[in-house]
């Protein structure tokens, strides 16, 4: 897989939501059946950083909260690549999917929607706010024997491969 380039195409978790409406309401919704998720970001020295963080749906927006100068936070204002996998769950049925998104994210400095968010959801301050920036998003489900893998990149359409 190459690289991803400054060049390559993002889209707003709303844009995605207004792409593929369904899509985006069945893979919120599997982030939303747990509190803790996989965050994964990159090293100072490329190596991969996994650390458990909550995602939250708010304003049209995916929005990942850390505490101040977290390791994942300064990864993410060094290197704004990251994977987001839902939690999935306590067993092995994966009866609403594995759900993942990846992208860049982009810390949240505006006070006036920093102060909507404080507002709104009451975070645990100080906190370093970044927006989703969507590259992918992935949801991987079983249907009988097959194997269904649903993807969605900006500017494409919704793809879907059954493998059995």
């Amino acid at each position: 897989m190459a690289p991803m380039t400054s060049s390559s195409s993002t889209a707003s978790w709303g844009a995605f939501a207004a792409a593929e409406p369904v899509f985006a309401d069945t893979v919120r919704r599997r982030f939303q059946l747990y509190k803790h998720h996989v965050l994964a970001t990159l090293r100072a020295d490329g190596s991969p950083r996994a650390t458990g963080l909550e995602a939250d749906f708010r304003f049209d927006e995916l929005l990942l909260g850390m505490m101040p100068d977290s390791r994942k936070a300064l990864d993410l204002r060094r290197d704004p690549r990251f994977a987001l996998h839902a939690n999935p769950g306590p067993d092995a049925e994966m009866n609403d999917g594995d759900v993942r998104v990846s992208g860049r994210a982009v810390e949240v400095t505006d006070p006036e929607f920093l102060a909507r968010v404080i507002e709104d959801a009451d975070p645990p301050q100080p906190f370093h706010l970044f927006r989703a920036e969507l590259t992918e998003v992935v949801r991987v489900g079983l249907d009988g024997d097959f194997v269904v893998v649903e993807s969605w990149r900006p500017g494409q359409p919704l793809r879907t491969a059954r493998r059995k």
